[in-house]
């Protein structure tokens, strides 16, 4: 799978990739993360890439035109490439306030495709012909504002990363997590050791009865639904 991320500081992108799991997937080749800087599809010496929204109103909006341009560019670097030309396994994803909710489901949905393109947005919005016209969807990632989408984007490509098969040291983790299926939260964790400031693990836990840990397991995975 590879990662396209579209933004104006493609540098932000840097140290994240350089650690944890995000750094297995890509040094295994699981994974691949390809940065593409607007400012590069610009046409002008300042490399402009907002302008003043129509109508007025305050802020920058994204012009359309560079993000045109940069999608063609990486549309034709995938059909040079590889395995990954099928223009059905390429998604195209815009951050967006009005976007659908992301959530664990989603990420596991859009695990099938081999090329995701993650437009990033900054100051006041993106022109609306990028949502109309250019991107397949628009995704948010919680009803709050952030000051772009390069946040938005470590978020879809590390929960979609650690889904893959191979990232994750144990194969299952990815099974029994929170949010694995709908309305489950993971039960909770200690280790050692046992007794901290008076503050003990439960007794259950420290006996190996592997059957009563397990229902344990269960009855508090139950309870932090609740």
């Amino acid at each position: 799978m590879t990662f396209h991320i579209i933004t104006i500081f493609p540098n932000i992108f840097e140290s994240y990739f350089e650690y944890g799991v995000l750094q297995r997937a890509l040094k295994q080749k699981l994974a691949k993360i390809k940065i593409h800087d607007l400012r590069k599809y610009t046409t002008d010496k300042r490399r402009t890439v907002d302008d003043t929204p129509y109508g007025g109103g305050a802020g920058m909006v994204l012009k359309v035109e560079p993000i045109y341009k940069c999608l063609e560019a990486i549309k034709s670097q995938i059909k040079k490439g590889g395995k990954s030309r099928n223009p059905k396994k390429t998604r195209i994803i815009l951050f967006s306030a009005k976007g659908k909710q992301y959530t664990q489901v989603e990420a596991r949905r859009l695990m099938k495709y081999e090329n995701i393109i993650l437009i990033c947005g900054r100051y006041e919005g993106v022109d609306e012909r990028v949502a109309q016209h250019l991107a397949d969807e628009e995704i948010s990632v919680g009803e709050y504002i952030l000051t772009g989408g390069e946040i938005p984007a470590l978020v879809v490509a590390d929960s979609i990363n650690r889904l893959l098969p191979g990232v994750l040291g144990n194969s299952t983790s990815s099974e029994h997590e929170s949010f694995s299926k709908k309305g489950y939260l993971e039960n909770p964790h200690y280790t050692k050791p046992a007794d901290f400031q008076g503050w003990k693990v439960p007794e259950v836990l420290l006996k190996g009865n592997h059957k009563e840990i397990e229902e344990w397991r269960r009855e508090n995975s139950r309870r932090a639904k609740q």
